[in-house]
């Protein structure tokens, strides 16, 4: 349910775009200059993304008379702004202040992922695909938990996870007159985006020091609603001893694989456990917790997510969606499919070095996001969409132009970010040369230190001190080595990428590749390159040896100028996007208010729905699952299959229930980051654990469909009848069902043998 992070070095300081990661990134405002050629190269035409045809537009009568949704912008909503007239008049549920506020502070927010407290001693419930980084840092030499599973027969067996953290949103704070008065007056975009960068800073700095700041445990994010109309201050508690306490097997935990991935019905044990520690090292004691629900959920039953949505853009402009269906979302599925192919190649040659690299998260996180992208763009080609979507800003359009005030204000802003869009496609071949360029997750160290070594050199020709170039050093001296085999395959893939977009016969790619096969030059440069590992390019440092004349810097030196134009070009033109984007918020939040959500911020939201089954593929898809079909699936695709089961599951107790729900669908608005969620009842209670939505549920990113769009859950009565029955984990269910916390599982064996 989550979508990666293209992360970059500091060299390669623009992501593709920032709609390629879960949040989005800001940056300041410049006139972008026009496109130009390097001056070493004639200017080359763009070449396609791809010989794959996309998907053929349907032919739909009647489109002309398609009209927008009432929910069409979705039901994420604030928690500052919660729809109580929507609530009352939808479910007959009038919730109180206490309500949210005990709904707020019983959930949590994890660095990749949401969470929850679901008992009075700190225990945290997310998803299993949420903690797999942790699972593989806590297992010890010999062990393979992400396989195996884990679980902590006592207080002190449960783990630490490093640099691992949860934060509870304990205030909201509205700084919306502070934010108009910091920008007021002020009409230059550049100067605009320094001031307002400079003004979060300080809001959020002045209201953490209200709460005590960072020696409190308090960190304050300073969040644009309707990009922008509105600001608020988020103030968090941020709990920073977390301890895995419980995973079950991978393969129940991510049962089906990829091609389950973004379907229903699902047989699927997504879920983990970690434990809060307190300051002096015991068990967190907290009041606001989710209570397990021991009914769990009824066909129609009305329910309540409470996470924290990555990122949405239901905002955005027909020419926006109309450039990443034409241009952005093939470039990020061509780019995840060449990666996880070098990576899943490698892992399958040596799959123990694999484990060590944790190439299998990688993969996992570059086949997930693949498949999202795909789900995203074959939406795009929906024609019904687009047209709701063309409906809705036709309707805002006019309201603009009716009014004269807003006219004035706003006018025109729809055809600059039209024109905007235009410019940005002229780069389509450079946005697929160089996607995610320098991001040493999905890229050759070899390239990652060439590229910081490049600048490094350059920046000392040109006089700048060494000290200042210390940070720069540092980062190409801390690149990890990988294995040869590796860095060759994602050299390779990225010299293929050179090849392939900017055109074989280009003067960068002529000059990169030398009359070379993408792999034999890849072969070559690694051969000759001194910056091959870590040792030789601490020695080329230290020595001075280090030139442009090395093989790896060459390399670089022949694509850099073209990059650079690229990035400052594209990113002038982002910059002027969100400009424009910030405007057109606040223009709609003048002519709409309140009565639609603003897009997710990754910041804490309540999304309401009904337990509900829906049609599907001409058939019906039910509202809940159960093991039975776990092992349906099992029996009728076979071991070694993407619906194996462990050895653990295979002979299960005779007590075990296989009609208990494992998994249930609900009509609830949610999006990647939403993953970890809690559903709950009208009582507080958890009812079930988001962990994925289905796939016509993918287009959520710019449009909510309540007829067809589902959230996936793991139901709690699945989750307490495995930790029972499969996992004899009786501390765990007896701290879920009774809210008692015991020491070691040989004590909750007494206690629940005594009942």
């Amino acid at each position: 349910m989550t979508r990666m992070r293209l992360r970059t070095t500091r060299t390669a300081l623009w992501l593709a775009s920032a709609s390629l990661v879960v949040m989005g990134c800001s940056g300041s405002v410049r006139s972008a200059p026009e496109p130009t050629p390097s001056p070493e190269e004639p200017a080359e035409q763009p070449a396609a993304v791809s010989e794959e045809l996309p998907p053929a537009a349907v032919s739909v009568p009647g489109l002309d008379t398609v009209r927008a949704g009432r929910f069409d912008n979705g039901k994420m909503w604030t928690f500052e702004y919660p729809p109580l007239e929507y609530f009352s008049e939808t479910y007959e549920f009038a919730p109180d202040s206490a309500w949210f506020a005990r709904a707020r502070l019983g959930a949590l927010r994890i660095p990749n992922c949401s969470a929850s407290f679901v008992s009075r001693h700190g225990l945290v419930m997310t998803n299993h695909h949420c903690a797999r980084e942790s699972i593989t840092q806590v297992s010890q030499p010999g062990e393979s938990l992400l396989d195996n599973g884990f679980y902590a027969r006592s207080l002190d067996g449960e783990r630490p996870v490093e640099e691992f953290y949860a934060d509870q949103l304990i205030d909201i704070v509205d700084v919306s007159a502070e934010m108009d008065s910091a920008l007021g007056g002020i009409t230059d975009e550049a100067q605009l985006a320094q001031a307002r960068e400079e003004a979060t800073a300080e809001i959020s700095y002045q209201i953490a020091e209200r709460y005590g700041g960072e020696e409190a445990g308090v960190l304050v994010e300073t969040t644009a609603l309707w990009n922008g109309a509105r600001h608020s201050a988020y103030v968090f508690r941020r709990y920073e001893d977390l301890r895995l306490v419980m995973a079950p097997h991978g393969k129940v935990a991510f049962f089906g694989g990829d091609p389950d991935n973004f379907t229903y019905p699902r047989y699927d044990l997504d879920m983990s456990f970690y434990r809060v520690y307190d300051e002096e090292g015991e068990p967190l004691q907290t009041d606001y917790y989710f209570r397990w629900s021991q009914t769990g959920v009824d066909d129609g039953d009305a329910v309540f997510v409470i996470g924290n949505p990555g990122g949405t853009n239901r905002l955005q402009t027909i020419a926006q969606l109309e450039y990443r269906r034409d241009v952005q979302e093939k470039t990020v599925i061509d780019f995840t499919d060449s990666r996880a192919a070098a990576l899943q190649a490698y892992y399958d040659e040596h799959p123990d070095i694999g484990e060590e690299l944790d190439l299998r998260n990688a993969i996992f996180s570059l086949q997930n996001s693949r498949k999202a992208y795909e789900g995203m763009w074959g939406g795009l080609h929906d024609p019904v969409t687009i047209a709701k979507r063309r409906d809705s800003e036709r309707h805002f359009r006019e309201a603009i132009e009716a009014d004269s005030a807003l006219n004035a204000r706003y006018g025109g802003l729809l055809d600059r970010m039209a024109s905007i869009q235009e410019q940005k496609a002229e780069w389509q071949a450079e946005l697929s040369a160089f996607v995610a360029l320098g991001n040493p997750d999905y890229e050759s160290t070899l390239l990652v230190r060439a590229l910081n070594g490049f600048i490094y050199l350059i920046q000392r020709q040109r006089g700048v001190p060494e000290e200042s170039l210390s940070d720069l050093k540092d980062e190409l001296l801390s690149l990890d080595d990988q294995p040869l085999e590796l860095q060759l395959a994602l050299l390779t893939a990225r010299l293929n990428d050179f090849q392939q977009y900017l055109g074989a016969t280009s003067p960068t790619a002529v000059s990169v590749l030398q009359g070379r096969t993408p792999v034999e030059a890849a072969e070559s440069l690694l051969a000759q390159s001194i910056l091959i590992d870590s040792a030789s390019t601490a020695a080329a440092l230290d020595e001075g040896t280090l030139t442009l004349e090395d093989p790896a810097l060459q390399m670089v030196g022949a694509f850099i100028q073209r990059f650079a134009n690229f990035q400052v070009t594209q990113g002038g033109l982002d910059e002027q996007e969100q400009a424009v984007a910030i405007e057109l918020g606040r223009a709609r939040f003048e002519v709409y208010g309140t009565t639609f959500p603003p897009d997710a911020t990754f910041s804490l939201r309540i999304a309401d729905g009904v337990v509900r089954g829906y049609e599907y593929n001409g058939t019906i898809a039910p509202y809940y699952t159960t093991f039975y079909g776990m092992y349906d699936r099992y029996y009728s695709f076979g071991p070694g299959s993407d619906w194996d089961l462990p050895e653990h599951w295979l002979s299960p107790p005779e007590t075990f229930d296989f009609s208990t729900p494992l998994n249930f669908v609900l009509t609830a608005d949610i999006i990647g980051g939403n993953s970890g969620s809690p559903v709950i009842n009208s009582d507080l209670e958890a009812v079930g654990l988001i962990f994925d939505g289905n796939i016509e549920s993918l287009p959520g990113d710019y449009i909510y469909d309540p007829e067809t769009n589902r959230a996936v859950a793991v139901d709690v009565r699945g989750i307490l009848e495995a930790l029972d029955d499969v996992y004899d984990a009786d501390r765990l269910v007896l701290e879920l069902t009774a809210g008692t916390l015991v020491n070691t599982e040989e004590e909750a064996d007494r206690i629940r043998a005594r009942r």
